[in-house]
């Protein structure tokens, strides 16, 4: 592993390292997780007996992070393919004596990182859904907040029927708060350790093996896994979708900020205050730069999902090239899903309604997204069909000869329906449908789910998975 593993600083660490995340996924985290891994393996063996106590205490001593150079295992790891094997060597030498010699026993490299991958993937986690909680916490004031505040529905990007902001922002809890749930799920039930031995046999445990394995998880805080899973990579996959699942949600809440946020339509304004959302060449701008920065991250998750999951085709016992792609498009996907989060957050917390430009936006329209309303009055005497057809006439003419589309109902409706009638038929806030009511089941749903833990995704379940 190098600095260009992750995000943690550099030219785009701003941007791409928001929030913490990359201090949960840098060369130090991937350290300390594969020092993590060593010593838990030897506390496993003291405890089923195959090594003393006191051997596993000295090398989990010497498993300190702060006392090995990153970027000369990097350049070691060449040798070998992984950094393990010189990392083990600079741990022997560094424990010394008797203790030296129960090292690394009885596992292969590949069994320290992925035990590693699946310690920084829970870390790291535990940043994403800190992050992801903080967000949905703001959408869901939002949501409250603004239950009847009316602005234009759309689809293909075009205004259809009026709804309200709230019922907006309920939409986006619920896609965050259940991507962020099931992310958790994940990391909590199959993040497990791994420990099969050069091919996946446990032949030098001997008798031992079943009992090392399980020690093993516990002391690394993992799950226990019925088999090793040196070359059955579903749970990176799970992780991997689990991950691109929150940067879909995030991308598409960030993403409906941003067009909200147009000069033309100008909803929602992001209120960063001096010297953020500015231009190096236009001194009027004020970018929503924090959607903007989610959606550039979450933007990153398809290509490296597709990585891990096209990873999954390993051969036989050990993989000869896939595994070893997982690295650096984890440590990436981990990177993006917890910036995105981040840059979500500041987004909402930055976030300025204007329910007079949602009200402006919907009157511009000329009423004609209440069309189907009028519609929908008239079918019960007129059939659904033959009042379709009135009403779209009307709204043609009105369209075609900038009349407004209440003055045209009302000669095409004569004798049916009085212009009061029309008028309040084209109110908006008087077809929002059920509203308030699927409001209310969101932030209903929000309470009921579990919340994730400061700092972590929950105690590993010890079950094997």
């Amino acid at each position: 592993m190098n600095e260009d593993s992750g995000a943690a600083g550099g030219l785009y660490g701003g941007i791409f390292g928001r929030g913490g995340i990359a201090a949960e996924t840098d060369d130090r985290a991937w350290l300390r997780a594969l020092l993590d891994a060593e010593a838990a393996l030897a506390r496993a063996h003291a405890r089923v007996g195959l090594v003393p106590a006191e051997h596993a205490a000295a090398i989990t001593a010497a498993c300190v992070p702060e006392a090995f150079d990153a970027d000369a295992l990097g350049a070691a790891a060449a040798g070998a393919g992984n950094p393990v094997v010189p990392l083990v060597a600079e741990l022997t030498r560094r424990v010394g004596g008797d203790a030296a010699r129960h090292i690394h026993h009885g596992a292969t490299s590949q069994d320290i990182m992925d035990t590693a991958a699946m310690l920084v993937a829970r870390r790291a986690g535990g940043a994403v859904a800190e992050h992801t909680d903080g967000a949905a916490e703001l959408l869901a004031e939002l949501a409250a907040g603004h239950r009847d505040t009316v602005m234009a529905g759309r689809t293909l990007l075009q205004q259809a029927l009026p709804t309200t902001f709230g019922a907006a922002a309920a939409g986006w809890l619920e896609g965050l708060d259940t991507a962020a749930h099931r992310l958790t799920e994940v990391l909590t039930q199959r993040a497990a350790a791994q420990l099969g031995g050069a091919a996946g046999t446990l032949a030098s445990l001997g008798e031992h093996g079943p009992a090392v394995v399980a020690a093993f998880a516990e002391e690394a805080g993992l799950a226990e896994p019925a088999l090793p899973w040196h070359t059955e990579r579903g749970r990176i996959a799970d992780i991997a979708g689990g991950l691109g699942r929150v940067c879909g949600a995030v991308g598409k809440t960030a993403g409906d900020i941003v067009l909200l946020a147009q000069t033309e339509v100008g909803e929602v304004v992001e209120a960063g205050g001096a010297g953020v959302g500015g231009s190096s060449t236009l001194p009027h701008k004020r970018n929503p730069i924090a959607a903007v920065s989610a959606v550039a991250c979450a933007e990153q998750a398809p290509g490296l999902v597709s990585t891990l999951f096209a990873a999954q085709a390993q051969q036989h016992q050990r993989a000869a090239g896939p595994w070893h792609a997982e690295w650096p498009a984890l440590t990436r996907l981990l990177d993006a899903a917890g910036s995105a989060a981040a840059w979500l957050c500041t987004s909402l917390e930055r976030l300025e309604v204007r329910p007079e430009a949602m009200r402006a936006n919907l009157a511009a329209s000329g009423g004609f997204p209440m069309a189907e309303r009028v519609t929908t009055d008239l079918a019960g005497e007129l059939g659904r069909s033959q009042a379709h057809e009135r009403v779209r006439d009307a709204c043609a003419e009105a369209a075609d000869s900038g009349r407004a589309l209440g003055e045209v109902l009302a000669e095409h409706l004569a004798g049916r329906r009085s212009r009061a009638r029309i008028d309040e038929l084209l109110d908006p806030a008087g077809y929002l449908g059920s509203t308030g009511v699927l409001v209310d089941r969101a932030l209903a749903a929000r309470t009921r789910r579990p919340r994730p833990e400061p700092g972590g995704t929950g105690p590993s379940t010890g079950e094997r998975r």
